[in-house]
């Protein structure tokens, strides 16, 4: 894995160690975090451990860990025990689509049934 690191980034700093964050998992390539403003009874931000600015860069530049995020944020799911359930797993691109923090990450959202005709 390339160490590639933004040093003002958020999720830069949390997988660096010098911001804490509860942890869930952490692989070679990702680490899974508890979300500090949970939209859901479960909230896990997983994120790859190099710096990527949005999904899409991160498919481009780097597939395997792109498909590590989704391997790894079922294995949370399945940890969590929302996996016979489930679970939403959702990417913000850009800042029009809500991205607050431009470093890819998926959040696995489940633990309570999602209102009908949401996407």
């Amino acid at each position: 894995m390339a160490d590639l690191r933004e040093p003002d980034c958020l999720f830069c700093k949390i997988v660096d160690g010098t911001i804490p964050a509860t942890v869930v998992r952490e692989t070679e390539l990702t680490l899974a975090f508890r979300d500090i403003h949970p939209q859901a009874p479960t909230h896990v931000l997983v994120i790859p451990k190099a710096h990527y600015p949005n999904a899409a860069t991160l498919a481009a530049a780097d597939p395997r860990t792109a498909a590590a995020l989704l391997t790894d944020a079922a294995a949370v799911a399945a940890d969590e025990q929302i996996a016979e359930t489930g679970y939403r797993l959702v990417f913000n691109t850009g800042k029009a689509a809500g991205q607050t923090v431009f470093h890819a990450h998926v959040h696995l959202l489940g633990g309570e049934p999602f209102h009908e005709g949401l996407v």
